[in-house]
């Protein structure tokens, strides 16, 4: 996407470009229609994990051991990848949001360690998109080899202004629609949004529209105890609508441990591919659910998304 070049985009841009996609179509689908299909082919991918009662991974699933359901209709799933595959499997991007602003001056320390700590654990990723944000928005995606680059800017920024999280998320997402392979993202940020011209809503829709898989890393601990309670919730509402998880941690300790179970799921997680039988581009919302039919499984906790925009034409 930027392969190394900083792109500062301020809050009015950012929106617009976000703002651009939902207005595409009836229910504002672009950067998620791109994420979902690729070259014309409804293809639809679901990332999901199976645990067992006990809390632990699944990861020898076969592909005859899913089933999906869309709309309450049976579908085919026709392939079948899994996250430990990293050789023969499909490529892995990750990104980062990380937030700058001058609300995160008790944490910033805390918070670029937590979020070196976790790029040092992904040596596989193809590449990694650092999304800095405070009133402004900074975008650059940096090749494995170029890591200590990300580094380096990760160490250099120094906390101030606004905060632009939501705009700084809808930019992400739009870009990363372009990505083939999974991608997963890890917000790290104290959850409260002060300048951002998009709507909760709006990112909310984004989310459910893009197929990246979303972790949060919410630093709370020095927030008022009133907007603690609403930046958590929001911060779990967007880590489980795209299938990740959400972890507030007050220290490196408790870092290590959500680490821990993040690349757990990002090793265990199978990728699920079907062409929908649904052929009409409506842009609608299609409810998605995933079963295991193995029946030692019967009892086993699916954690994936819970459907997808389909494509949307005029006429349809």
């Amino acid at each position: 996407m930027y392969d190394g070049l900083v792109v500062v985009i301020r809050v009015l841009t950012c929106a617009t470009v976000a703002v651009a996609a939902l207005a595409a179509g009836p229910l504002g689908l672009s950067a998620g229609q791109q994420a979902t299909f690729r070259a014309g082919v409804d293809l639809v991918n679901i990332g999901a994990t199976v645990t067992t009662r006990a809390g632990d991974f699944v990861a020898d699933l076969a592909l005859e051991d899913f089933e999906i359901l869309e709309d309450g209709r049976k579908q085919v799933v026709t392939h079948l990848t899994r996250g430990d595959q990293s050789s023969s499997g499909p490529p892995l991007h990750v990104g980062l949001l990380f937030d700058t602003s001058g609300s995160m001056g008790e944490d910033i320390t805390l918070a670029r360690s937590a979020a070196i700590r976790f790029l040092n654990t992904l040596s596989d990723a193809v590449d990694m998109t650092l999304v800095d944000f405070d009133t402004e928005v900074r975008v650059a995606t940096y090749p494995q080899r170029d890591f200590p680059r990300m580094v380096e800017r990760i160490r250099g920024r120094q906390p101030g202004g606004f905060t632009a999280m939501y705009d700084a998320l809808g930019v992400y997402l739009n870009g990363a629609a372009e990505n083939e392979g999974r991608t997963i993202l890890v917000v790290f940020t104290d959850g409260g949004d002060t300048r951002s011209a998009m709507a909760f809503s709006d990112v909310m829709t984004l989310v459910q529209a893009s197929d990246v898989t979303i972790h949060t890393v919410g630093f709370l601990e020095h927030q008022s105890s009133q907007s603690r309670a609403t930046q958590r919730a929001r911060l779990a509402q967007i880590a489980t609508a795209a299938g990740g998880q959400s972890f507030f941690p007050s220290s490196m300790k408790d870092v290590e441990a959500a680490y821990e179970k993040v690349l757990a799921q990002i090793r265990a997680q199978y990728v699920l591919g079907y062409t929908s039988t649904n052929t009409t581009r409506d842009g609608r919302w299609r409810k998605v659910e995933i079963k295991v039919t193995r029946p030692d499984l019967r009892n086993a906790r699916i954690q994936a998304r819970k459907g997808y925009f389909a494509l949307y034409a005029e006429g349809q």
